[in-house]
């Protein structure tokens, strides 16, 4: 007689997945740029650099645009649309505030004397900055398109996928930014 056990499937939706994939790759290659940031600074002849003002700036910036990126997500699931929207807006803005932040971060690594193309631990600030910003703009799309949906009323209680993904996603972003922005601070003070 065969043994009958309940055996619970753990299952996912497919594009939840693959969000998780692609932040898993998106990782990779921050875990690569960040290594060999390390192993560079500890290489005889780099310097310290101080970091922007600027990019202090961006990290509260881009927190707070998680923060409004989760409040649309909560506003989604209570139906309350009209606030749905100004939280997407919300995060779209400080996302972008966030871009310009790092621009003037850069235009004021420029003013200190570091230059993309130079000295490695320089240039490795303007690698990894400039590799999170184009995933920004990324997820910035993404907010769009969420923002477009809502818009047409297709980000509702009973249709959480999309905002789902793109809040997931958000929330990496920041993050990685914060590790990225605490990884320069301690390797450079």
């Amino acid at each position: 007689m065969k043994d009958k056990t309940n055996t619970n499937i753990l299952r996912m939706n497919p594009n939840i997945f693959l969000i998780w994939i692609f932040m898993i790759s998106i990782s990779m290659i921050f875990v690569s740029l960040i290594s060999a940031y390390i192993v560079k600074k500890g290489e005889p002849g780099g310097f310290n650099v101080d970091l922007p003002s600027m990019f202090y700036y961006s990290t509260v910036v881009v927190i707070l645009s998680s923060i409004f990126k989760q409040l649309s997500y909560f506003e989604s699931k209570k139906d309350n649309f009209r606030t749905q929207k100004i939280f997407l807006l919300g995060s779209f803005i400080t996302g972008t505030l966030f871009l310009l932040f790092q621009y003037y971060g850069w235009v004021q690594l420029v003013e200190g004397g570091v230059y993309f193309v130079g000295h490695p631990d320089g240039s490795f600030i303007y690698i990894l900055s400039g590799v999170h910003a184009f995933h920004l703009i990324s997820g910035l799309i993404f907010i769009l398109y969420i923002y477009y949906s809502a818009i047409k009323l297709n980000v509702h209680s009973k249709n959480l996928l999309s905002i789902e993904m793109s809040t997931t996603y958000w929330h990496f972003l920041a993050g990685m930014w914060v590790y990225l922005f605490l990884t320069l601070y301690f390797y450079n003070i």
